[in-house]
């Protein structure tokens, strides 16, 4: 058997579940993907990325992760955040556009507190959830939404007051591709549009947390530091933190945004599968102490001369 491969479980993706949030321009929309059967199944948060393409950054974005996790016993739910292109036309110059940081991390917690509502809603999905076993993961601008709510804070530009999001009901993270430090590390020609980015402490994200950064994956735009600025949530952050460098990987991580994505510049199935379990498993093993999920797809995966990437501890 291929160490690549997944499991052939039916899987049921269902969308849209529309949630009213007070005070939010326009509902909240979520994809949930889950498998067909089993019981007791954890939840991830999937936060979406900011990229160039039109519908990748929203609940019909991250199929390749979305299904893999769902196809490995987890539900996946999926919000369009404010940010969403798909949602240019219905949320307009609103505060806090165009990126609506503080927003995409208050969706994550919208969607803790209705997860009664979300299991009704979905089909075949109720008294399957366990809602004690809760993690987020996010890829790029999604990856910075997923290091505010286990922990890292921010001085809101706005305010200037600290902006503390963690949200103690999540166990444990992955942060894909996430931006690293602000201060003098942020000097590129957009780093104007991430203000709020500049003051990022990550030394107060303690939750659990499994970082993947791509050896190759030079965010020029933002900063000169290289590869490395995506490491900066496992080096500045306390443990317990895992690092995954992938080899080769730019930052669509080999193409994890969506099935053929014409703007992923690192192209690469193997990879995308790689991603989908190890992450999976780092998961599995976080949320249920003594799996052996995680040292499996690590031994499989990131050792001998087929690695995919390396993995340090703290």
């Amino acid at each position: 058997m291929s160490t690549l491969h997944v499991p052939d479980v039916p899987v049921l993706s269902y969308s849209p579940v529309v949630l009213p949030v007070p005070g939010r321009p326009v509902d909240l929309r979520l994809r949930v993907s889950a498998p067909a059967e089993g019981t007791g199944l954890p939840v991830i948060l999937l936060s979406h990325g900011h990229g160039g393409s039109n519908n990748l950054s929203s609940l019909n974005g991250y199929g390749p992760l979305a299904n893999a996790w769902a196809a490995q016993g987890f539900v996946v739910i999926q919000p369009t955040h404010l940010s969403s292109k798909t949602l240019a036309g219905e949320v307009g110059d609103q505060p806090g556009a165009p990126l609506f940081w503080r927003s995409r991390a208050e969706d994550m917690t919208h969607i803790l507190d209705r997860l009664d509502v979300i299991e009704r809603t979905v089909p075949q999905l109720a008294g399957r959830v366990d809602r004690a076993k809760v993690a987020v993961a996010g890829h790029s601008l999604g990856g910075f939404t997923a290091s505010l709510l286990v922990g890292a804070q921010v001085t809101d530009t706005d305010t200037g007051e600290v902006a503390d999001l963690a949200e103690p009901r999540i166990k444990a993270g992955v942060l894909l591709a996430a931006p690293g430090r602000g201060g003098e590390a942020l000097n590129g020609p957009r780093a104007a549009l991430v203000p709020f980015t500049s003051s990022v402490d990550f030394g107060t994200m303690t939750t659990p947390a499994l970082v993947v950064a791509g050896d190759k994956d030079d965010s020029r735009h933002f900063t000169d530091v290289g590869p490395t600025w995506h490491a900066d949530p496992y080096t500045l952050a306390p443990g317990p933190k895992t690092l995954l460098t992938l080899f080769g990987a730019e930052h669509g991580l080999g193409g994890i945004a969506g099935y053929d994505a014409a703007e992923t510049t690192d192209e690469n199935p193997e990879m995308v599968a790689a991603v989908g379990r190890l992450t999976a498993s780092y998961l599995r093993s976080s949320l249920f102490p003594g799996d052996d999920a995680w040292q499996t797809a690590r031994d499989a995966l990131t050792t001998g001369t087929n690695a995919f990437g390396r993995v340090d501890n703290k």
